[in-house]
């Protein structure tokens, strides 16, 4: 009788970006206290990160946005460009920050703000190596309105001529625009009358037609071409 093999039991490697050792080590603290989770190494600055992960192998990067040397837009957008690159999570302060949108645009996965509850720090990790996407709760409307205020002006046409969304079928379309508005699995779930596995399979779809990293991306797209305004 054969068995299936047990699922990877490798706990999920960190590194630690930012120029504040005190917040390496408080992150340090909270993140080895999982048993699913361990840092495999830390960096002061970005360029420290980018000469760091390309030579160690991670899963996620909690990575600051302000620091010296090279900042952590730059190091994210290198670090994203990576082969077989790790998920990067941006850290900031401030509730609205110039410098996460453009982390986001360089290929961050998502940011949480610096003061999120230890419970959402350890959530948003595991979420971003899952493969989707996280914003702080509290600045996802603000991040749509930057989007949009800031996107070019669509194409002339019916967004769905658009390249990136022609092979779409009508479902994939809706599930995009309520994507695009900022609505969680769940809240798609209620709103379609669905079940939640097909959910997330027509966001997976919408991912590898779309070209998008992540379900951030997905959200800029449908502002881009005029979806969500």
């Amino acid at each position: 009788m054969t068995h299936s093999p047990d699922p990877d039991p490798r706990p999920i490697r960190v590194v630690l970006v930012d120029d504040q050792q005190m917040v390496r080590a408080g992150f340090r603290m909270l993140l080895e206290s999982q048993p699913d989770l361990v840092v495999v190494g830390e960096a002061g600055d970005g360029r420290a990160a980018v000469d760091l992960l390309e030579r160690l192998a991670c899963d996620v990067v909690l990575m600051d946005v302000r620091m010296p040397v090279l900042d952590g837009v730059e190091a994210t957008a290198l670090v994203t460009a990576m082969p077989g690159a790790p998920r990067v999570l941006v850290l900031t302060t401030f509730d609205l920050d110039e410098h996460a949108f453009a982390a986001i645009r360089a290929g961050a996965a998502g940011f949480l703000l610096k003061d999120a509850t230890p419970e959402d720090l350890l959530a948003a990790v595991r979420t971003v190596h899952a493969g989707d996407a996280v914003v702080a709760p509290s600045t996802t409307r603000r991040l749509l309105e930057h989007v949009a205020a800031t996107s070019p002006a669509p194409p002339p046409g019916p967004a769905v001529d658009h390249p990136r969304l022609r092979d779409l079928t009508d479902r994939e379309h809706e599930v995009l625009v309520l994507v695009g508005r900022g609505l969680s699995n769940h809240e798609i779930v209620a709103e379609l009358v669905v079940a939640e596995a097909t959910v997330k399979t027509h966001v997976s779809r919408l991912l590898a037609k779309t070209g998008s990293r992540d379900r951030v991306q997905l959200v800029v797209l449908a502002h881009e071409v005029g979806l969500v305004g």
